[in-house]
């Protein structure tokens, strides 16, 4: 057959038709150690083997190739199987020299006619898979079936049998499962990382390499000269994937430093957590979370020790008695500046609190949280913390107003935080007690609880000398009533009054505002808060989930009126259907089939 016409160069293309004693092509196949020749001998010896399979050898006669494949072949061939095989030889042949890429090639190595054609022959010979209608042994089982056109290839680039061919249908149906089961893990880690405020988009480098080091973690022999805030940041991601153990943890204790963080030490044993003093007695802050084995034994080494800790943030340690605690608080407590006991169970109580006056003269900040033995009496010990600035409490027994007015009346003109959690039963007179002493907050929470009234927050906003705050929490301070939860005829919870009230008085500055399930904040309140005229420049972040009034129109005017505005969470307002999100901002808990998160894109700003 004839060799199909070289292409014509256009306008825009020139062929360059170099020739001499050896094509171009010919030299580069020649450098790779590529031969032609030897390229049809191996084919030929691989067809007269089948073929001498097909005529009844057995197979280990058919796996030898004969010394004159060609020759055998012809002589086993009629006259009308010759023909035809040559005639689809010389279509595939044809169909190789007309592909793209095969043109591609002849124009960058400039190759002759003769080059083409063997070049051709090579890669139809090397590549040819056997004829339907000839045998072939399985690749993977070894048994002996008919090729068809439906045979497939098998991993090592022979011929399957139908059996085995079904088999890896299967398989690779069940890979397909698996892929999007990964995918959907990925869409769960995203929505993960969202409510841990890791947002999407590109990461930058160092939170890739961060994040490189934290997977690969077990090859580190030590983290060298990195920087202490990307050492934090390691263990926070190694608390978050359990990774943290007695053999990671020899990475984070450093000599010399002044800082220790465990986010999760519910592997550690006792004398992992006394490994810290020994190799790190320069500690001064030491924060640690889930410290179940930080006992008894621990706390007797620390004793015996001569590091004096400054901020002691301890988190889950429930099996240090009370007799320890005063030990370490009248022979250590004189450096501490920061106290943070957290999920103590029926340890630390009031006998803890009332020692903290006499052996904490310097403690300026306190946070006792789950605890379920502190009771009023502990609580009013706290007043006589004369250098507190900063303080958080969630007692679990009930507890008054009294010791919380007390507190306040003493220490709240130095108090710069404020967190009072799940303090069910407390009144008005807490509020009128802030606003009276308080003068430099700047962080306020008071959380779930259903006595203080709308009139009573309306009250602490408003003329009050305290500067503009930049955090505010007051989720679940609302009404409840199992029988009439919308009716409200005493005003009581954060409502309207209370929220314009704050919001004239701490909204220029305002980063952080939490009103959750604060469902007495009526929709005239948001449009007069959100209105067109109004700007708070400093939000960032918003929680009005589960307010029941709150739709559309007021989730489009506080993307309006809050132009810093990260992320905004409406879980449970049923009234929020199809807002437009600008590009840039987050919207958590849309409750519709888009999902839980909606990032605005660029024609949201159109």
């Amino acid at each position: 057959m004839m060799p199909p016409p070289a292409p014509v160069a256009g306008p825009t293309q020139r062929v360059r038709q170099i020739r001499g004693p050896q094509s171009a092509l010919t030299d580069f196949l020649a450098s790779h150690n590529i031969n032609a020749n030897q390229i049809r001998q191996d084919a030929n010896a691989r067809r007269a083997a089948a073929l001498a399979a097909e005529d009844g050898a057995s197979e280990d006669d058919a796996a030898t190739p004969p010394t004159a494949p060609e020759p055998a072949r012809r002589k086993n061939e009629s006259k009308a199987q010759e023909k035809k095989r040559k005639l689809e030889e010389e279509k595939a042949i044809a169909k190789i020299k007309a592909s793209k890429r095969f043109q591609r090639q002849r124009r960058e190595y400039n190759s002759d006619d003769t080059d083409e054609d063997e070049h051709a022959r090579a890669i139809f010979e090397e590549s040819m898979a056997p004829i339907p209608g000839q045998m072939e042994n399985c690749e993977i089982c070894g048994k002996r079936f008919t090729v068809t056109g439906y045979s497939r290839a098998g991993p090592d680039g022979g011929l399957l049998c139908p059996k085995c061919s079904k088999d890896l249908d299967k398989e690779e149906g069940a890979a397909k499962k698996k892929r999007k089961v990964a995918h959907t893990n990925k869409r769960r880690q995203i929505q993960s990382n969202l409510l841990d405020g890791i947002y999407p988009g590109a990461k930058d480098l160092v939170t890739l390499c961060v994040e490189t080091l934290a997977k690969n973690v077990d090859m580190a022999d030590d983290f060298g000269d990195l920087p202490a805030p990307l050492v934090d940041r390691l263990a926070a991601i190694l608390a978050k994937k359990r990774l943290m153990n007695p053999e990671t943890l020899n990475l984070f204790l450093r000599p010399g430093a002044d800082t220790v963080t465990i986010y999760e030490g519910a592997k550690l044993q006792p004398d992992d957590y006394i490994r810290i003093f020994q190799i790190v007695p320069t500690v001064k802050n030491l924060r640690i979370r889930n410290g179940v084995q930080f006992k008894n034994k621990v706390m007797d080494h620390l004793l015996g020790t001569t590091v004096n800790l400054e901020s002691f943030s301890i988190h889950g340690a429930n099996l240090i008695d009370d007799e320890r605690w005063n030990s370490y608080l009248s022979e250590k407590g004189q450096n501490l500046k920061a106290l943070k006991v957290y999920y103590t169970d029926g340890h630390f109580g009031d006998e803890q609190i009332e020692l903290l006056p006499i052996a904490c003269p310097n403690l300026e900040r306190l946070k006792i949280e789950h605890n379920q033995k502190v009771t009023d009496t502990g609580l009013s010990h706290i007043a006589k913390l004369s250098t507190l600035q900063h303080l958080g409490l969630e007692i679990y027994k009930d507890t008054s107003s009294k010791p919380y007015v007390e507190i306040l009346e003493a220490v709240g003109p130095n108090l710069k935080t404020l967190s009072l959690s799940t303090v069910h039963y407390i009144d008005d007179s807490v509020l009128e007690a802030i606003h009276d002493n308080c003068q430099n907050i700047l962080k306020l929470r008071i959380t779930d609880n259903e006595v203080l009234t709308d009139a009573g927050f309306a009250a602490l906003f408003t003329n009050w000398y305290n500067p503009s705050m930049d955090y505010v929490d007051l989720h679940k301070c609302r009404h409840i009533d199992a029988a009439v939860p919308r009716d409200n005829p005493d005003g009581i919870g954060f409502g309207s009054l209370g929220f314009e009230a704050l919001m004239a008085h701490s909204g220029s500055t305002l980063r952080h505002l939490n009103v959750h399930s604060c469902r007495h904040i009526s929709l005239e309140s948001f449009e007069r808060v959100f209105a067109e005229d109004k700007l708070y420049p400093e939000l960032k972040n918003m929680d009005l989930s589960f307010c029941q009034q709150v739709n559309d129109f007021v989730v489009g005017s506080i993307f309006r009126s809050c132009p810093a505005l990260k992320t905004l969470k409406v879980f449970g307002d049923f009234g929020v259907k199809d807002v437009r999100v600008p590009r840039g901002k987050i919207l958590i808990g849309m409750p519709n089939a888009l999902g839980m998160q909606i990032e605005g894109g660029q024609e949201a700003e159109e």
